[in-house]
Order: C-alpha cells, then sequence, then structure tokens
C-alpha cells in the first residue's frame, strides 16, 4: 500500500461522517463506492490528530466541496 495522508469518507444526511482506511475496505464493509470521496488529510493532522479532529476535517471538507445537490 503506497504511504499517504488520504481516507474514504461517507457523509450522512444527519452530518455524521464514517471513515475507511481504503475503499475495498469501505466495499467489504456495505458502503456503495459511488457514495465513498477520496479525502487528503494534512500529514500533521493524519500523524498527531484526534479521531474527532479527523472527523471534523473531513465533514467540513465534504461541506465545502458538494456538488449542488440539495
Amino acid at each position: 500500500m503506497a504511504d499517504n495522508n488520504a481516507l474514504y469518507a461517507v457523509r450522512f444526511p444527519d452530518g455524521s461522517v464514517s471513515l475507511y482506511i481504503d475503499e475495498d475496505y469501505a466495499i467489504d464493509r456495505g458502503v456503495d463506492p459511488a457514495t465513498l470521496t477520496r479525502v487528503e488529510i494534512p500529514r500533521d493532522l493524519f500523524v498527531s490528530g484526534t479521531i474527532q479532529e479527523i472527523r471534523e476535517y473531513v465533514a467540513v471538507y465534504l461541506e465545502s466541496h458538494q456538488t449542488g445537490t440539495a
């Protein structure tokens, strides 16, 4: 596996976020690959951030990159 700082994420209508280390794992857990978004996490956050800080970063990222569906 390549060394990277990316996670795969799904954001639900209630605003919660599920994170997956790779696409294959997400699919194994029953996630529709069409709903996954690959998010690059800043290295310092990836290395020393809490899971809550990473979830918040991903939630803000997903919110700011929504595709005009409302």
